[in-house]
C-alpha cells in the first residue's frame, strides 16, 4: 500500500490574465491578504503528510524558489527589531522534514507537458498535483481528502465540481458512475468540450493524485487543445488500462486564475483573517450598507 508523499506544483504559465501584473511576477505569487497562491497550495499538500514539494517552473519563475528559500538577513532584521512572531511565522513556513525540488520548463507546452517534466522527481510512486490559481479552502484540505483515498483505492482520481453548463469549455469534463458517497468512476474525460458535445457538467479542477504510469501516456499522447499537450488526454489514455475515479471535495473553491474569482478570494479570506477581519468587516458594513444605517 503506498501513500503519497510527493507533490507537483505546475507554475511555468504566463498568467497572461493578470497583466501587467504578471510581467515580472508569476501569478502563483501574487498574494491572497498576505500569503501568497503557491503558499496556499505547499501548506494544502504539507497538511496531506506530502514532504516533497516539486515547483514545475520557467525562466521567469525565480520568485517562487526565493520564496520558499531560508532569508538569513531578513530572519536577523526581524528578530533586532524584536518582531518575533512574524520571525517565528517565517521559520515555520517550511518545516524541516520537507523537501523544495525545482524544474525548469523550458518551454510552455501545457499542463501535461509539465507535469512530465517532474518524472525524474517522482520516480515509480504515486504524486498529486495541485494547481496554484484554483484556491480550495476547506478542513481537512482537499488534497488531504484525496490523498486519503488514494491509501484506500489505491488508483488516480481527479478533484471534481459541478459547473454551469455553458462553462464546460473552460474545464476537462467527466461522465463518471457512482460508487461511494462523493467517489465515482470515470467512465469518460474530454478536454474543454461544447456545452451541447459535454458528457456532463462534473469538472475537474485543480487537483489530482496520479499514478505513475501516466507519465507513458504523456509521453506518446499527441497535442491536442490549444496545441499543448493536455493531461485530460493522458488521464483518458490511463482510462484504458486502468480505473480513475472522480472526487468530489468538500470545501470551496476559488477560480483565482480570473480576476473575479480572485477578488472574491481576497475578500472571503480578509473576513477570516485574525489581524484585519473585524476591521474589513466594518469597512465593507459602512461602504455597502449606508441605506441601512439610515433606516431607509
Amino acid at each position: 500500500m503506498k501513500r503519497v508523499t510527493k507533490a507537483v506544483f505546475p507554475a511555468a504559465g504566463m498568467g497572461t490574465r493578470f497583466l501587467p501584473a504578471t510581467k515580472a511576477n508569476p501569478k502563483e505569487m501574487l498574494p491572497i491578504v498576505d500569503k501568497p497562491l503557491i503558499q496556499y497550495a505547499a501548506e494544502e499538500a504539507m497538511a496531506a503528510g506530502i514532504t516533497d514539494l516539486i515547483f514545475i517552473i520557467g525562466r521567469t519563475k525565480r520568485a517562487i524558489a526565493d520564496h520558499f528559500d531560508k532569508a538569513y538577513e531578513l530572519e536577523v532584521e526581524l528578530e533586532t527589531r524584536g518582531k518575533l512572531r512574524a520571525l517565528e511565522e517565517l521559520r515555520a513556513m517550511l518545516p524541516i522534514n520537507v523537501n523544495c525540488i525545482y524544474i525548469r520548463q523550458a518551454e510552455a507546452l501545457g499542463l501535461g507537458h509539465a507535469v512530465l517534466c517532474a518524472q525524474p522527481a517522482v520516480n515509480d510512486e504515486p504524486f498529486a498535483v495541485l494547481l496554484a490559481d484554483d484556491l480550495i479552502a476547506g478542513e481537512p484540505g482537499a488534497t488531504k481528502q484525496m490523498c486519503d483515498l488514494y491509501t484506500y483505492y489505491q488508483c488516480s482520481m481527479v478533484g471534481v465540481q459541478h459547473v454551469d453548463p455553458a462553462e464546460t469549455g473552460s474545464y476537462g469534463i467527466v461522465a463518471t458512475s457512482p460508487m461511494a458517497e462523493r467517489v465515482s468512476r470515470v467512465n469518460q474525460i474530454v478536454e474543454k468540450p461544447k456545452p451541447a458535445e459535454a458528457p456532463s457538467n462534473l469538472a475537474v479542477v485543480g487537483r489530482y493524485v496520479l499514478t505513475p504510469q501516466i507519465f507513458h501516456h504523456l509521453r506518446h499522447i499527441e497535442r491536442g487543445a490549444g496545441g499543448e499537450l493536455q493531461l485530460t488526454d493522458a488521464i483518458a489514455a490511463l482510462l484504458k488500462e486502468q480505473q480513475v475515479l472522480a472526487y468530489e471535495f468538500t470545501g470551496t473553491r476559488y477560480d483565482c486564475g480570473s480576476k473575479l474569482g480572485y477578488l472574491e478570494a481576497t475578500v472571503e479570506f480578509a473576513l477570516q483573517h485574525p489581524e484585519v477581519a473585524a476591521e474589513f468587516s466594518a469597512y465593507l458594513q459602512r461602504r455597502f450598507c449606508k441605506p441601512c444605517a439610515s433606516g431607509s
